[in-house]
Parts: C-alpha cells; sequence; structure tokens
C-alpha cells in the first residue's frame, strides 16, 4: 500500500531551490506560529509534528539530497521488508518518530491488515517489548539566555522535566533528553525527547546566516560626514567602532569575532548597520549651521 507523498518545501513554504537560511527562518516562524502550547486550533499540533519533520529532512544535504531525487520513495530502500526493525522500518516509511502511539490503523497502513482484536499486533509479536517512539518540543530561548547556558523547568503530559542547555546553543539546534520521551510497551525502553531550540527576536540583534549578528548603528549626519569612533551594541556589553568618513545609511561595518557562538570554537562576526539619524528638535545654531552647510552644497552643485 503506497504512502502519501508529502511535499515537505510546500509545508515550509518555500521554492525548490531555497538555501539553508531561508528554510531556517521559515521553519522558526511556521513552528512558533503552530506550537501547540501557543495555538490552541484543533489541527495546530498536526501541523506542527508537520513542521518538524519537513524541517528534519530539508536541513539535512543528504536527506534533501535523497527526497529531490526519489520524491514520495525517499525513506525506501531496496531491502525494506516488515521483517527489519520495526521502529526503524515506521520511521523510514515517513511517519517519524514523534510522539505517536500505536493503532490498529497503524498497522493497517503499514502492512495491509489489522492488530488482531484483543491480542497483540503483528508487529509486536515480531519484536517482544517495544521501546518509546521519540518526541520533539520547542525550547525557545533569549539570544542572551543561548549565550550564556543554563536551566529551563518544563512541563510535559503533567511531568517536570529539569532540562540544562549549554553556553552556545544555536537556532535550530536539538537537545536530547534520555528516556524522556514516549512511554514503552511490554517492558520496553521509553523513548528519548528531543528539544529543538528557537530564538526569540530580539530588540537589537538580527541573526545573519549561523553565526554572525545584525546590529542598527545610529550616527549622526556629521559623524557620517566626517568620520567618528562611535559606541555599538554586542551581545556581551559595548564596543568601540570606526566609522568612516563619508559613510551612508546602509554601510555595513564588522566587528570580528562578536556574534554567536559556532562550530569548532568559532565565534561568527557582528555587522553594524549604518543608520544616519537628524535631530528632531534644533538649536538655534544648529538651524544656522544646517543653513549654510545647505547654502554651501547648492552653490557648489550649481557651479
Amino acid at each position: 500500500m503506497a504512502l502519501a507523498y508529502t511535499d515537505y518545501y510546500e509545508v515550509l513554504g518555500v521554492p525548490r531551490d531555497a538555501d539553508q537560511d531561508a528554510i531556517r527562518r521559515a521553519y522558526r516562524k511556521l513552528a512558533r506560529t503552530y506550537h501547540p502550547d501557543l495555538n490552541s486550533d484543533s489541527d495546530a499540533e498536526d501541523r506542527f509534528k508537520e513542521l518538524g519533520e519537513a524541517y528534519e529532512v530539508l536541513s539535512d544535504p543528504e536527506k534533501r539530497e535523497r527526497y529531490d531525487r526519489l520524491g514520495a520513495d525517499w525513506r525506501r530502500t531496496e531491502q525494506e521488508a516488515p521483517d527489519t526493525d520495526f521502529e526503524d522500518f515506521v520511521s523510514r516509511q515517513g511517519f517519524g518518530t514523534s510522539d505517536f502511539e500505536f493503532s490498529d490503523d497503524l498497522f493497517e497502513r503499514l502492512f495491509g491488515g489489522r492488530a488482531g482484536a484483543g491480542g497483540r499486533g503483528w508487529g509486536e509479536q515480531a519484536r517482544g517489548p517495544l521501546r518509546g517512539f521519540d518526541r520533539e518540543a520547542l525550547l525557545e530561548l533569549s539570544l542572551e539566555d543561548a549565550l550564556e547556558g543554563g536551566r529551563r523547568r518544563l512541563t510535559l503530559d503533567g511531568r517536570d522535566i529539569d532540562v540544562n542547555f549549554p553556553a552556545g546553543v544555536r537556532d535550530g539546534q536539538l537537545i536530547r533528553l534520555a528516556g524522556q520521551g514516549g512511554a514503552g510497551r511490554d517492558g520496553g525502553p521509553s523513548g528519548d525527547l528531543y528539544l529543538r531550540i528557537a530564538l526569540k527576536p530580539h530588540p537589537d540583534f538580527r541573526p545573519r546566516g549561523e553565526d554572525d549578528l545584525d546590529v542598527d548603528l545610529l550616527v549622526a549626519p556629521w559623524q557620517a560626514a566626517l568620520g567618528a569612533t562611535v559606541a555599538v551594541k554586542t551581545p556581551t556589553g559595548t564596543a568601540q567602532i570606526r566609522v568612516p568618513a563619508g559613510s551612508s545609511s546602509g554601510r555595513r561595518l564588522r566587528l570580528r569575532g562578536r556574534g554567536l557562538p559556532g562550530a569548532g570554537g568559532r565565534t561568527g562576526d557582528l555587522h553594524a548597520i549604518v543608520k544616519i539619524t537628524v535631530p528632531k528638535d534644533l538649536t538655534d545654531r544648529e538651524r544656522e549651521l544646517y543653513e549654510q552647510l545647505a547654502e554651501a552644497a547648492t552653490a557648489e552643485a550649481s557651479a
């Protein structure tokens, strides 16, 4: 019985040639919209699980290549059959391992028949004790919390779970909590819980790629025209940066190593974007000087 094909690009609302940044941004936006803790719609949980499955595939270059090449059959192998490891077989069929229960309907979809009434189904007879399925949940953190690391207490299915997350966790990163997933069957072990990190929007900093950040740098017209050294916010405080003379709004100035911690001990960069600001209220002297500047510029242009 053929399994339905899910267009993961359509699920995330991205084109097929979307890069990893676009895929990550689309997932973050939709995951916040449909997270069951934030959305009370009846289909929010199913939509959230579908988003997680789509992101799992499209964010992994190897899985994405197979998906693009094989389409609906991307999870299958030539040797696949019901006598393979049952959990791996379920996972490869496209169901994923996120919080769903065994049911008669599941056996019917997988094997074309139903589990025996009042007894154990075919899959249970073949394996005996069954490991619980893995689950996934969203853990939202502020940028400051992600940089410093810390501890959170989550409530899941009536259970309080303490979570320690390391300093430098990144957006989209998974934290595995062994044995905190779905309960096992007939004495089998519990599955694992995976927490996917989602960084909350920050009032000052905007993610740029994997490890870099953007921040607005407010400068006065005379600083932009003449050049100046000004203070700029960083995730860990402030720093001084030189604004070259003749800078226009939108100019990008880079501070190396002032972004987010990355792989291999590398730290990303902070990009300060020049934003020229004009005082709302001018003193008489300031107005006089601006008028003189306007006259000089007009005369220069007409010469």
